[in-house]
Order: C-alpha cells, then sequence, then structure tokens
C-alpha cells in the first residue's frame, strides 16, 4: 500500500511538472487573417481569372508549420468572413442545410479562433447563430453583451496550451455596429466600446488564465489613435492597453504593422493578400517566464500557391457555387459603369432609385455607388452581376423625414463629394493625390469613401458648385411636378445601413436621432438585391428608357452646367486615367 501511495504521489507531481513549461527558450508564430470576405475560393466563377484565398492561406501557413512545428503557430482571423463574395452568400441564404462552408474551411486550415466582424453581424441571426452551434473553431466577441442578462451574446476568449505555456486570444467586435445595421440584424445585444471595457475584460481574463501570451483581436480599424472613431481604435489600444502581446486589427483593410512600448499591432489588409506575421520568443526560468520578444511583419500571399488537396476536397461545394452564380436572370439594355455616378445622374443609379421607389410608401429615394469603379456589359445577365450592381446585404427601410431634413442630408453628402470652385480650373470633386493605403504608390482618390456619396430619385434639383456647404442644393420639385416644401413629411427609401447612422449623413447632415430610428421607420424591405432579383424575375429586362422615366425618379445636375461639365472631365481622368 505504501509503495503504490508513493507511486501515486511521484505520477502526480511528474503530471504536474509536465503541465508547466521546461526552462528553455520558445517561439510562437502568430499568423493572421482578417476582412476574408468570402474570398474562400481563388476562382471569379465566371473566368480563369485567379484571385486571393483561404486556399492559399491553407498553403502558406501549412508551409509556416513545416518550418516552425505546428504546435509553435497560432493562427487567427480578425472577422468580417461571412460576407463579400458568391460562396458565403450561397452558403449563408441558398443552402442553409450544410454545415456552413466558412466553418468547414476553418477548421481544415486549421484556425485557433475567429472573430466576429460587423458585416458577420450583417448577415443576421439565423447565419451567425448557425456558425455558433456548428463551427469547431471558437467565435469571439467579449464585447458583444446580451441585453437580457449582460453576459457576452459569443465566446469571449480561447487558451492555448502549447509547451506547458499559455496563450490566450481574446476577441472584440466592432462596437460602432448599431450606427450601421438595422436592430433586427443584432437583436438582443449592445456593443461596448472598447475603451475601457478591454483592459476590464483583459484583466480579468488574464488574472483567471495565469497566460503567458496574450493576443487581444479585434474586428476594429487601426486608426489614428486619437480616440476620434469608435470603429477604430487599435492604435487607441496600443497606446493605453496593459499585458497584452499582440493587438490585432482588421475592419479597415489597411495593411500595417506597429510597435510601441512592448506591444505589437497587426493589420493584413483583407482579402487574403496578407498575412499577418507576429513573432515572441520567451525565455523560461525555474518554469516562469523571465523574459519576452516580440516582433510584427507582413507577409504578401502569393495567389497561385494553394493548397491542392484542400481545393479538391471543397471541389463539389465550388461547383455549387459556380453553377448558382452562372445562373441567367434577365437582359441588361445597356451597360451599367458606377463611376459616372460621381458625375450626376446615370444609368446605375437610375436602376438603384428605381428599385427603391418601388418599394411602396416611397416618395424619394437616397442612395450611393457601392461599387467604386463597377461595369456590367449589356446582355443576358447572370446571377454573378447582380453583386457587382448591388455588392451588399443591406436591408430597405423607408424614414419619415421632413423637407427641410431631406435638403440638410442632400447638403451634407454633396459635401463629401465636391468643392467649392469660381472656374472650370478648380479641381470640382475632392480628391486628393496621395499614397493608396494598400499599394503606397500615389495616385488621384476620393477624400471620402464615395459609398456615401447619396444623390436623390424622386425629386428634381440642382447642385450649384459656385455655392459654399450648406447652400448648393436648390430642390425645385418632387419627379411628377408638384412643390417640394420643407415643411412637409416624406417617405424616403434608404440603406438599413443609412438609417442606422451609417455615413453620419442623417445623424449630422439631417439631425435625425438614429438611436431612435424606429420610431421613423414606416415599412422594412429584405435585401436590396433581393429587390433587383425580384424586378427582374419579373420584367425580364432593364431597360434605360424604363429606368430613365424622369416622372419617377427626377433629375438633378450640377450646374453651372459648362463649368461644372469640363472640370469633371479633366477630374474623371486624373481619377480613372
Amino acid at each position: 500500500m505504501r509503495r503504490l501511495f508513493l507511486t501515486s504521489i511521484l505520477a502526480a507531481l511528474a503530471a504536474i511538472s509536465c503541465c508547466g513549461p521546461k526552462d528553455g527558450e520558445y517561439t510562437f508564430r502568430i499568423l493572421t487573417t482578417n476582412d476574408v470576405h468570402g474570398h474562400y475560393f481563388d476562382s471569379s466563377y465566371v473566368s480563369d481569372r485567379t484571385s486571393h484565398s483561404l486556399l492559399s492561406v491553407a498553403w502558406h501557413v501549412d508551409s509556416i508549420r513545416v518550418a516552425d512545428g505546428k504546435e509553435n503557430v497560432v493562427l487567427i482571423d480578425a472577422g468580417d468572413c461571412l460576407q463579400g463574395d458568391n460562396a458565403a452568400y450561397y452558403y449563408n441564404y441558398v443552402d442553409t442545410e450544410s454545415k456552413h462552408l466558412f466553418a468547414r474551411m476553418v477548421e481544415v486550415i486549421g484556425y485557433d479562433a475567429v472573430v466576429v466582424g460587423n458585416h458577420d453581424i450583417e448577415t443576421g441571426h439565423a447565419v451567425y447563430d448557425r456558425l455558433v452551434k456548428t463551427m469547431e473553431v471558437p467565435f469571439l466577441a467579449a464585447n458583444a453583451l446580451r441585453t437580457d442578462n449582460g453576459k457576452p451574446y459569443f465566446q469571449e476568449y480561447v487558451t492555448l496550451k502549447r509547451h506547458g505555456l499559455k496563450i490566450t486570444i481574446i476577441g472584440f467586435t466592432n462596437p460602432n455596429i448599431k450606427s450601421w445595421l438595422s436592430p433586427l440584424l443584432w437583436e438582443g445585444m449592445e456593443f461596448e466600446s472598447l475603451i475601457p471595457f478591454a483592459q476590464e475584460t483583459v484583466d480579468r481574463i488574464v488574472a483567471k488564465e495565469k497566460s503567458d501570451v496574450v493576443i487581444a483581436a479585434l474586428h476594429s480599424g487601426t486608426g489614428e489613435g486619437d480616440g476620434s472613431r469608435l470603429e477604430s481604435q487599435g492604435l487607441d489600444l496600443l497606446r493605453s492597453i496593459k499585458g497584452v502581446d499582440f493587438i490585432i486589427c482588421s475592419h479597415d483593410h489597411r495593411p500595417v504593422t506597429f510597435e510601441e512600448d512592448g506591444i505589437c499591432l497587426i493589420n493584413a489588409g483583407s482579402h487574403c493578400r496578407n498575412l499577418g506575421y507576429g513573432s515572441v520568443t520567451l525565455t523560461v526560468k525555474d518554469g516562469k517566464v523571465i523574459s519576452k520578444s516580440l516582433s510584427a511583419d507582413l507577409l504578401p500571399m502569393d495567389k497561385e500557391k494553394v493548397d491542392e488537396d484542400m481545393k479538391a476536397l471543397f471541389r463539389p461545394e465550388f461547383e455549387a457555387v459556380k453553377a448558382f452564380t452562372l445562373k441567367e436572370v434577365g437582359e441588361l439594355k445597356t451597360d451599367l459603369v458606377t463611376r459616372e455616378s460621381f458625375c450626376g445622374m446615370s444609368d446605375y443609379m437610375n436602376l438603384i432609385h428605381t428599385l427603391s421607389l418601388s418599394c411602396a410608401p416611397a416618395q424619394i429615394s437616397f442612395a450611393a455607388p457601392l461599387t467604386f469603379n463597377g461595369h456590367v456589359k449589356a446582355g443576358t445577365l447572370v446571377y454573378n452581376d447582380l453583386f457587382t450592381i448591388y455588392p451588399f446585404e443591406n436591408q430597405l427601410f423607408v424614414v419619415k423625414m421632413t423637407g427641410e431634413e431631406i435638403k440638410n442630408y442632400l447638403e451634407l453628402s454633396y459635401d463629401n463629394w465636391i468643392n467649392t470652385v469660381s472656374s472650370a480650373d478648380d479641381l470640382l470633386l475632392k480628391i486628393a493625390d496621395r499614397p493608396d493605403a494598400r499599394t503606397g504608390q500615389k495616385r488621384w482618390s476620393f477624400v471620402n469613401m464615395s459609398y456615401n456619396f447619396d444623390s436623390a430619385g424622386g425629386l428634381v434639383y440642382e447642385v450649384d458648385v459656385t455655392k459654399p456647404a450648406g447652400s448648393r442644393v436648390n430642390i425645385l420639385s418632387l419627379a411628377d411636378g408638384s412643390s417640394f416644401r420643407t415643411d412637409a413629411e416624406y417617405n424616403v427609401a434608404m440603406t438599413s445601413y443609412r438609417a442606422s447612422g451609417g455615413g453620419g449623413l442623417l445623424k449630422d447632415g439631417a439631425g435625425v436621432d438614429t438611436d431612435l430610428i424606429d420610431e421613423r421607420v414606416v415599412e422594412y424591405y429584405p435585401e436590396i438585391r433581393n429587390i433587383l432579383y425580384d424586378y427582374l424575375s419579373e420584367n425580364t429586362v432593364i431597360d434605360p428608357e424604363v429606368i430613365g422615366d424622369e416622372t419617377v425618379i427626377g433629375r438633378w445636375s450640377f450646374v453651372p452646367v459648362d463649368m461644372a461639365s469640363k472640370a469633371l472631365e479633366r477630374d474623371m481622368k486624373l481619377l480613372f486615367p
């Protein structure tokens, strides 16, 4: 009995010893992706052109695992994985019975954690709740709190045990979600700002886990570090948080790394173009970490190098998405060119306004070009073309607004977009010659985001480019010729993104409290791409004479016409050389 007792004690001590780190030096690679946006496959589905994809991520990560050892590699995705490409859409809304393709792919690749992004929430409860239930990889968002009990809606963190050391990954989603998305999509949740919430969460979890390496993985932009942007708090955290080794950023598609006071920040950009590459080396003595060194870099990924075994494994899923993508849906009688929207009325914007105004009881429509330089050629349309025409899963809301609010809304929209000019030699479009965020090469681009350049349908109005901001828009009438009154109320169609505060046009322009938008919504409609699909199912053809009916969509123009047209011609050549 005594011998058995001693044997048991020695076995227990040995077990305890093996669970802790042995003295020595350990190096871990922290690999990251973010804003994959549905780029699961390396094909465009409609041509032989290849693109960056999770198949390429798999090849590059496997190469690093072979070189450094699987136990020494940690792989994290920082969110926005379920929206942006046909494959994501297909497994979100068409094939809802199978296990989601993204879940299966990240399990095969061997991700250790995935963070919830705002566009993941945009897919709706049915999609992300299904992912939570079936995906074996943790789906993290510590700051998405349930409204019924204050507890996290998603998993907060995961702790990995490697060589007896503990690596803790804490996930945070974007705290600005309620400003972009309909409450129907995030019902039952509130989203906490990362400051001070992230520090409080890190302190609590690290105290519990006794972590050796701590990673805060955020679906938040890098930002400027001045505390000015709720949606981009990466540098704010880098310069304030304690007890964290790596901050993984995302959201703004800005590939960058920083290092300050022993903390590394990594933002891999988007669409699997880069692999975030962090490295941490720990020295252990007497079972404790006595020193730690970190570094961060970005590894450009070669889109041609893909995991062929994984590609073959998911070939049936690819073929299903391709068949859906190539489904014929109607005919287009004119080219749709999105960049024409920056100069005035265009067939592209006429179509979007026509769709919006077809939704009763809408009288006026606000819409912006969501694809910066998209081009759909006349001819037979396949479903894939609908993603170019309307790339996002935005719903359509019809919102009650006064005439004065409508006018002020448009004033801010055009101020995002144009300058005040005194001659055709001045820059009319608000553009600048500056380095591209992704390539670093200088090129002309808009100062502000073009998806916030709303024009109006259902109105007849002019935009005087010689007038100062706030007094450029002159609304002459409604589209049918009836009078427009600033003291009257109108039903205005707009995206759920805009109605929820996206772009600030409602709040900062019209002065509408978007936190109370439900009090103004008179009708909800489904995703705008679905409205487009239904339009084609009923009409079979997109005809410029129909979508350009001025008695429905109205008309607008920049004035003085001669000065504006000359300046616009030059500016567009700068933007699109």
